[in-house]
């Protein structure tokens, strides 16, 4: 059992929004369906840190940037699908929430530079002066072809907020299930007061995510108590999280000298080759602190001043020491692997060397992973 447990109020995020009913259902997950297609990351004024959120009215901007490996221009734009609470797409006309056409250009290019793997870098800014939003909420940016509509490439998640609620969360780790051991609890307030929620019983939602994951995401109503104007979650078997390690942390940023948790560099043509120090379960040791990033990345190149176009892809080999098991799967989880437990990031057990392991093909940088 964890014997040290270290509190962080930025363990979870609350995210707050109105109940919508009849959404579509679909699939609005961050992806990449196209295999050419990679390195899927949202800025906010310029931090790859903070989560994809602008807020109303402001001089925010967002950026979404990503790859394809490819030699060629390629001609996509992009559209916005507005979502509700929980991110199905709620089914509301564009003209509800965008002002012009819903369709936007991705006309912000550039060709990687003196790279072994050729690749076009894109990145589409928000708000677009030609594809204006006109509602908050949440939304989905889908990227496609302009010869094929229908086929999306790739998407992203991003939140446009009007703070008109205020929101209270505290994280204990004397929770209902053991004490100063292995979870944390969280209650949360929400105060609506001054705003058009008639019914705080039912018209609110909390979304509560613990370091952006999406596997174990709550969605949670009907407060506990309300107090005034201020609704309450308290002592909800929900809101208690296994408390869990840091996140790991791994760099490629130089093929010259081994970066952070690198055991070796090597080339075979066309791609370089980084191997990790095989990494070793922490199930029931003592917690140990580590600034990490939650999951995030940063794209870089130690000797380049412009790392988007001038970073290296490389085949990335990462490796568990733990005895082979038949009643899981082990994958790779983080914004790397854009939190999707796929066949990409799903670690094989390999008999002959008695390894759990998995390769991506990544662009160089400093990356968190669990």
């Amino acid at each position: 059992m964890v014997k040290r447990f270290r509190i962080l109020l930025t363990a979870a995020a609350v995210l707050l929004g109105i109940v919508h009913s009849g959404a579509e259902v679909r699939d609005t997950r961050p992806a990449i369906y196209s295999p050419t297609f990679k390195t899927l990351q949202t800025k906010v004024n310029g931090n790859d840190q903070l989560p994809p959120v602008i807020t109303m009215g402001s001089d925010d901007v967002l950026t979404v940037g990503f790859d394809e490996l490819a030699s060629d221009r390629r001609y996509m734009r992009y559209e916005l699908l507005h979502c509700n609470a929980l991110w199905a797409v709620d089914g509301l006309l564009p003209s509800e929430y965008v002002d012009g056409f819903n369709e936007g250009y991705v006309e912000d290019y550039r060709f990687s530079e003196a790279t072994l793997v050729q690749y076009v870098h894109y990145e589409i800014v928000i708000p677009d002066p030609a594809l204006k939003i006109k509602l908050s909420g949440n939304y989905l940016l889908r990227v496609y072809d302009e010869n094929d509509p229908d086929e999306t490439l790739l998407q992203v998640r991003f939140s446009v907020v009007e703070p008109t609620m205020s929101a209270t969360a505290e994280v204990t780790s004397r929770t209902d299930i053991d004490y100063n051991n292995s979870h944390q609890q969280l209650t949360v307030g929400v105060d609506a007061k001054g705003t058009a929620v008639n019914n705080m019983m039912n018209d609110l939602i909390v979304v509560v995510e613990q370091n952006g994951r999406q596997d174990n995401r709550v969605a949670l109503t009907n407060p506990t108590r309300i107090a005034g104007s201020v609704a309450w979650w308290e002592h909800v078997p929900l809101l208690i999280f296994d408390g869990g390690n840091e996140y790991r942390r791994m760099e490629t940023i130089s093929t010259n000298y081994p970066g952070m948790r690198v055991a070796e560099i090597s080339f075979a043509d066309p791609f370089y080759h980084f191997t990790l120090q095989t990494d070793q379960p922490r199930a029931g040791l003592d917690y140990v602190y580590d600034s990490t990033q939650k999951g995030r990345f940063r794209i870089r190149e130690y000797n380049s001043d412009d790392s988007d176009v001038e970073a290296e892809y490389a085949l990335t080999h990462f490796s568990l020491e733990m005895p082979e098991r038949n009643d899981v799967d082990i994958f790779i989880d983080g914004d790397l692997t854009l939190r999707r437990f796929s066949p990409e990031s799903l670690m094989v057990f390999n008999r002959a060397t008695g390894l759990y392991e998995a390769t991506l093909l990544l662009k160089q940088g400093a990356y968190n992973y669990q």
